[in-house]
């Protein structure tokens, strides 16, 4: 018990960089593995398989967004419920939280699952491909299974959160690496060797999300764990499901707004590919093209909100003991790491566009490889302002403003993105869908660097001028 105070009392007195390094690796290492899940299927898939399939999985996308958005409603809603309660010492309560976030996560994931198959051609019709679309049959053959793991995924995710409020981050990472190990490993034994295609994807992926399920509900039923999952003791109580959701609605929101934004570019990539790009099956191909460069995306950027992740309680646990000019340390020392990665991301980007490509498409038609690598250049052009924004709205949650950086959040995501997408693609097609992703990122720098600003002169003259 005598170590939790040195532990915490070293965010005030160690050297800022030290701290940073320290925390932000293993959130780094979390966010890359969690993200391999996706792109390790996709490079598979378009290895595997062809290019339109990779359009197939990219229909299919939003959908696994909002059932991530309810994992996260309930999985972050009761972990926040759970460290509240260990801090008050009010362990029976912690428990009975976590007992509710279990059979949440549970009944929502068999809810959705009889759902998605039920509604599954309704559900198809609202993804944004065209008709006649290659890539739906795809994302049909796809998403058939991919529902049948649902459960798998929002306990699997939902419970991670539990398991790192309790003070395990390990334990969460060590789950993370053996699903997406395992996934890595399936996937081209079940669409080379089997010949499974997408279908074999989809069972790669629900199989891994199986073991990491298991692994993370042994730990939870295990000795070693602060508070255990104990169905017997379970009390179904309203409140409790009413903070929780309360707890998590923030992050749902964002996650739910996420799903109609990549629903947007896939209807507008699918609408306005085949005038674009010349051929019959274009919008299949923009797709394809889109869903690449998304991926490349996300590997850039998982470092940064990693980074974004480690600075968090540094920033917190300063703020609190109003050492202001260690915060703005570890401010400026996360935005700097953050921008080294974003800017090494857009030289590559800039020199090996094609190559990327072909990581995924290595047989890529003359349509795609005239579309996607040109697309991922300008669609990044403004990608090394991304470390600043990411950064700069954390700020503001350890400030004591959540509205702010929710709003800093959604700003370049969706207030600023869907209009663009919307005018452009009217306007200039295709290329007008493309051009929209760095227009809305000048426009939400401007806006974050104007209110930090104002943030920094409001710590400034909090510190009595020491800054």
């Amino acid at each position: 018990m005598s170590e939790a105070p040195d532990a915490a009392s070293r965010l005030g007195t160690e050297p800022v960089s030290k701290l940073l390094l320290r925390f932000s690796i293993p959130a780094i290492t979390g966010m890359v593995v969690n993200a391999l899940y996706n792109v390790v299927d996709r490079i598979f898939v378009g290895q595997g398989v062809n290019e339109i399939a990779l359009g197939g999985l990219s229909l299919v996308l939003p959908l696994m967004t909002i059932s991530l958005a309810f994992a996260m409603l309930f999985g972050i809603g009761a972990a926040n419920m759970i460290s509240m309660r260990l801090g008050q010492k009010r362990k029976p309560e912690a428990e009975n939280a976590l007992n509710h976030c279990f059979f949440l996560l549970l009944g929502t994931g068999l809810l959705m699952t009889a759902l998605g198959l039920i509604f599954i051609e309704p559900l198809l019709s609202l993804l944004g491909a065209q008709d006649g679309s290659e890539a739906l049959n795809y994302a049909r053959n796809y998403l058939r299974i991919i529902l049948y793991g649902t459960v798998f995924a929002q306990i699997g995710f939902g419970f991670s959160h539990c398991t790192r409020a309790q003070g395990f981050p390990t334990v969460t990472m060590i789950s993370m690496i053996m699903g997406a190990g395992l996934n890595t490993i399936l996937d081209p034994i079940f669409i080379f060797i089997f010949h499974w295609g997408v279908e074999g994807a989809a069972w790669a992926t629900i199989i891994s999300q199986a073991v990491s399920m298991i692994w993370i509900l042994s730990f939870s039923l295990g000795k070693k764990a602060v508070i255990k999952f104990r169905p017997k003791t379970f009390k179904p109580s309203f409140a409790i499901v009413r903070q929780i959701m309360a707890f998590g609605s923030a992050q749902f929101l964002l996650q739910f707004i996420m799903s109609g934004v990549q629903l947007l570019c896939n209807t507008s990539a699918g609408w306005y590919g085949s005038a674009t790009l010349g051929v019959n099956n274009g919008g299949d191909i923009a797709l394809s093209g889109m869903n690449i460069n998304g991926s490349i995306l996300m590997l850039i950027l998982m470092p940064v909100f990693g980074i974004n992740q480690g600075a968090q309680p540094i920033l917190g646990y300063n703020y609190g003991a109003r050492q202001f000019k260690r915060v703005l340390r570890a401010y400026l020392g996360a935005i700097a790491a953050a921008t080294v990665i974003c800017v090494t991301g857009f030289a590559v980007v800039a020199l090996f566009s094609v190559q990327l490509v072909k990581v995924f498409a290595p047989e890529g038609s003359a349509a795609l490889m005239n579309f996607a690598p040109r697309a991922m250049r300008i669609m990044m052009l403004m990608l090394p302002l991304a470390g600043f924004q990411i950064v700069s709205s954390n700020l503001f949650v350890v400030t004591g403003r959540p509205k702010t950086s929710i709003f800093l959040s959604l700003l370049r995501q969706c207030l600023a993105l869907i209009p663009c997408i919307l005018i452009f693609g009217r306007l200039w097609g295709l290329w007008g869908v493309v051009y929209a992703a760095p227009v809305a990122d000048v426009f939400s720098f401007f806006v974050t660097g104007a209110l930090i600003l104002f943030e920094l002169r409001k710590l400034r003259s909090t510190a009595g001028g020491g800054l």
